[in-house]
């Protein structure tokens, strides 16, 4: 999903998607979550010291943490999916149950965002807290270890990542954490950062994109996690899933507040 992330901010600007990101900026940077939440120290935040971008977003769930949890470990591509807009991160529709055979997760294990390379698990503590991580290194060393007889990715996926790497050639580091946190009602608080930091190819030094081409960037990825948080919590509480049309570019800026 980190190509996808990445590429979906680039697909915004290029969609003239301009209302969307004007309506909804306001919201973007602190969807979900208070002043506390946005500063407070989350697991992983060390992992990307440097970074900057830092963004939080949170949502409730009336469901316990050890009924969210598996959730996410199964999370993946080829594994049960992302849980956001399947067709720009999938190859099939991401998963609606609990499958057993993918509820083992170690630190070290890599969840897929492509056929052979994707995020590493940095820290596991179970029903608390899952925190991912990737960079230039680690994707170009997965990609030349990539085994033969793989799956090939789907013509959606495989144009978000070719577009994604002509045009991010620069270094880049990125932490996702996602932590589960008991409320006194007996549901989750789940709460989720993405701490990002990238070069630019020409100077090595500060963010690639210009401010307001990052804005939409960062904009674009929100839109993703949004998805995806909100696609955790139907399912943890065994709500309708929600299908995963195509999105309405024009109709996103007005659809942010509502979950």
């Amino acid at each position: 999903m980190l190509k996808r992330l990445f590429f979906f901010g680039a697909a915004i600007a290029a969609a003239g998607a301009a209302f969307a990101y004007v309506q909804g900026r306001a919201l973007f940077r602190t969807w979900g979550v208070d002043a506390d939440e946005q500063t407070k120290p989350l697991p992983g935040d060390d992992i990307v010291p440097e970074a900057d971008a830092v963004l939080t977003r949170g949502i409730d769930v009336a469901a316990a943490p050890e009924q969210v949890w598996p959730w996410l470990i199964q999370m993946g591509y080829g594994r049960a999916g992302w849980y956001s807009y399947d067709q720009l991160d999938m190859n099939k529709p991401s998963a609606d149950r609990i499958i057993p055979e993918l509820q083992s997760l170690a630190v070290g294990d890599t969840l897929p965002t492509h056929p052979g390379g994707g995020f590493e698990v940095k820290v596991l503590d179970e029903g608390k807290a899952l925190v991912l991580y990737a960079d230039r290194a680690l994707m170009m060393a997965q990609a030349a270890d990539k085994p033969a007889g793989l799956e090939k990715e789907s013509a959606n996926v495989k144009a978000t990542g070719m577009v994604l790497d002509a045009n991010m050639r620069g270094d880049f580091k990125a932490s996702w954490t996602f932590v589960l946190e008991p409320t006194s009602d007996g549901g989750t608080r789940l709460v989720e950062r993405f701490r990002g930091w990238m070069t630019a190819p020409e100077t090595g030094k500060g963010m690639a994109p210009p401010p307001q081409a990052r804005g939409m960037f960062l904009f674009g990825i929100f839109v993703m996690v949004r998805r995806q948080m909100i696609g955790i919590r139907d399912r943890a509480e065994g709500r309708p899933v929600r299908g995963s049309a195509p999105f309405d570019m024009k109709g996103l800026g007005d659809r942010f507040a509502r979950a």
